[in-house]
């Protein structure tokens, strides 16, 4: 989401480390490149403004003059302002007081509250919470079955509404259930408009005066960039709002919502809807999404997403066996498989230092989730015996392997160097012992200078990503000589 606004930034922050000593007049030169990448990218203008004042009064003093490195020093002051503008720090639930404890989302159609109620159903499902969805839009059938569906995929109780019941006493009558059964969390869906209006507005008021949320969260789609601000701003000030819930941040929106509306509103965006799926919802943390901002990468929730997504069984599994050298094709394939589940590649590549600032030669190297399912079939098309012993795979082989998987005999051939540098990788790990930066990462607790350091000097080549770059990444993750785009279809 954030990809215009982070190249333009990272353009404007080359120039002033292009200087050797920063004076008033190229730094403010530099400010009004990075105010107009802000607007560019929908940020409120008044905030814009505040934002750029507040780097220009630190960034002119002597900070950053005396300073042996004044371009980093603009950067840091950058990154340190644009934390404080999301926020700050992460800001949790607040599920205090006497249960069942009530989160009313509220927001317009389209948003995306349903499926949000059922993300959050499952992260307070993962912390014990035993949460209790009520669907209360009435006026939406559709959204009655959706919240039920989830519910019956979560295995998560759903209050059955009945018909001709105002929302307000559907709402009274599943807190009284709640109680009686025991239920710590109710998630309220409420109904939303094509737009704000009055009869809305009273209705959430009512709900609200009669089940006493401890949240009442506004789910805004960030697709919808500065509608979002004055749709923030207006909920705020008719119902009172205690958080946002921002969704389809992977989507290619601006991005200027979530640097605005925390700061328009005064309330803390608390939950990022990264995806479709139902796992797909996080806590914002402004200091982690800052650093995407300016292509310093995310290193904690890089692990956290690796740490969730790989079963630590198989990591241990696989961890005994690259001590032991030993890296065949059905260990590979097991690791794309893992990669796969992280999510979106893009966006996990997004979150490695260095290269945000490289989104062209990532665009270049056709790196994206499909090309890991094509991958998957070249090695599934194989048999077992050539999975554990690649180096039989001759000529005859390899084109029965692609005619199997409709690929090229070429991209086999991509395959089979690509699994041959991650042996040799595996050799070296083996050096380097259990606690080699490899199998921090699997079990969770790699170093953040462990991947800062993953780029050669002068960066990524075109042609992909450099060689012996997956030395530092998890087997089978996107990168390393050999790593195809796949051809299209």
């Amino acid at each position: 989401m954030f990809d215009n606004l982070s190249e333009r930034l990272n353009e404007t922050f080359k120039k002033l480390r292009g200087h050797g000593k920063l004076s008033e007049d190229n730094i403010k030169a530099g400010l009004k490149e990075v105010r107009m990448a802000l607007l560019e990218a929908d940020v409120n203008y008044k905030v814009a403004k505040n934002l750029v004042d507040a780097i220009k009064d630190r960034s002119i003093g002597q900070e950053v003059m005396t300073s042996l490195t004044p371009g980093q020093q603009v950067v840091k002051i950058v990154h340190e302002e644009l934390i404080a503008l999301m926020g700050g720090q992460k800001q949790d639930l607040n599920l205090t007081g006497p249960t069942p404890q009530c989160i009313m989302l509220v927001g317009l159609q389209g948003s995306g509250k349903t499926t949000t109620c059922g993300k959050l159903a499952r992260m307070l499902s993962q912390q014990n919470k035993s949460p209790f969805l009520v669907p209360a839009d009435i006026y939406r059938p559709a959204a009655i079955r959706l919240l039920q569906k989830l519910a019956k995929e979560l295995n998560v109780p759903v209050f059955p509404p009945e018909q001709q019941q105002r929302p307000v006493d559907i709402c009274g009558r599943a807190v009284d259930q709640a109680r009686i059964n025991g239920y710590q969390t109710l998630i309220i869906d409420t109904a939303g408009r094509l737009h704000v209006d009055e009869a809305l507005m009273d209705e959430l008021r009512q709900i609200k005066a009669r089940v006493r949320p401890c949240e009442i969260l506004l789910v805004a789609d960030a697709m919808t960039g500065q509608d979002a601000v004055n749709l923030s701003r207006e909920f705020n000030e008719k119902i009172g709002i205690t958080g946002i819930v921002l969704t389809r941040i992977d989507g290619d929106a601006r991005g200027g919502a979530a640097l605005s509306m925390r700061a328009v509103t005064g309330r803390p965006i608390k939950l990022l809807g990264v995806g479709e799926k139902i796992t797909e919802l996080e806590v914002f943390h402004p200091d982690r999404l800052a650093g995407r901002i300016l292509g310093m990468g995310d290193v904690v929730s890089l692990v956290e997403k690796a740490a969730a997504s790989i079963d630590q069984a198989d990591a241990e599994k696989m961890a005994l066996k690259m001590m032991e050298g030993n890296f065949d094709l059905e260990d590979m394939l097991a690791q794309f498989r893992q990669v796969r589940k992280m999510g979106d590649i893009k966006g996990v590549l997004g979150m490695i230092p260095g290269l945000g600032k490289m989104k062209k030669q990532i665009d270049e190297s056709k790196i994206d989730n499909k090309m890991l399912g094509r991958q998957e079939a070249i090695i599934l098309s194989m048999t077992i015996a050539e999975r554990r012993h690649p180096e039989i795979i001759k000529a005859s082989r390899k084109k029965r392997i692609a005619d199997g998987s409709g690929a090229t005999v070429q991209d086999v051939n991509r395959i089979l160097k690509q699994h041959q540098a991650m042996a040799t990788m595996m050799k070296q790990v083996k050096k380097m012992g259990k606690k080699g930066l490899l199998g921090g990462l699997l079990s969770g607790k790699m170093p953040p200078e462990g991947l800062a350091g993953a780029l050669p000097p002068g960066g990524m080549p075109p042609g992909g990503l450099p060689p012996g770059f997956p030395g530092r990444m998890p087997p089978g993750f996107p990168g390393g000589p050999g790593f195809p785009g796949g051809r299209k279809r």
